[in-house]
């Protein structure tokens, strides 16, 4: 069957992702319209295809188990020079993020893995761009505020044209909603 890469994140919503999705794409990232803005739960997975369904089962009983909880975005921060990145900061929300990545990537579940960095809930809003574009985004986004409340994830796949796109979304309590038919939308799980 062979394999396809997966990720789980939590959606900024709007106007907020519109928002951000735009600044990044005009500080010259050019992988800003195919990654919406989100909170990265499960970065960029391969699996094996045939495992697919045993994920969404998995995802499901992590929904089932989540209840919603505040989110609030406020000011930028960067990983440089560890890792290109220039980010809007979390500043509430952080643990339950902490709490729902950590449940995703549990050893009893099919998702088990092991981060490249220590987990740090963060947006994304430049990466990989020329220094001086990334001053310029840690800078005008510095003032960046949004707050939602955060009711639940979704499960994402990443096509062969590199855009990413939603499978479901799974509502805390359990309930799962998968895409309107024909209307594939397009999601991210970046993870830096």
């Amino acid at each position: 069957m062979g394999t396809v890469t997966i990720g789980v994140s939590i959606a900024v919503p709007e106007p907020h992702g519109s928002l951000l999705q735009e600044r990044r794409a005009g500080f010259g990232d050019a992988a800003a319209h195919g990654i919406p803005t989100h909170v990265t739960l499960l970065p960029p997975t391969e699996i094996d295809s045939a495992a697919l369904a045993a994920v969404e089962a998995h995802l499901s009983e992590v929904a089932a188990a989540g209840r919603p909880f505040p989110m609030r975005l406020c000011g930028t921060g960067t990983f440089r020079p560890l890792s290109p990145v220039v980010y809007v900061r979390v500043v509430e929300g952080a643990d339950g993020c902490a709490w729902l990545q950590q449940r995703v990537r549990a050893a009893s579940g099919p998702l088990e893995r092991e981060l490249q960095f220590p987990y740090h809930p963060h947006v994304t809003v430049a990466h990989g761009i020329d220094e001086a574009a990334m001053d310029r985004a840690f800078a005008e986004l510095a003032d960046f505020e949004a707050e939602w409340p955060c009711t639940g994830f979704a499960l994402h796949e990443q096509g062969l044209d590199g855009v990413w796109r939603k499978l479901h979304e799974y509502a805390f309590g359990g309930s799962v909603v998968p895409p309107q038919a024909g209307h594939a939308e397009r999601g991210s799980i970046a993870s830096r």
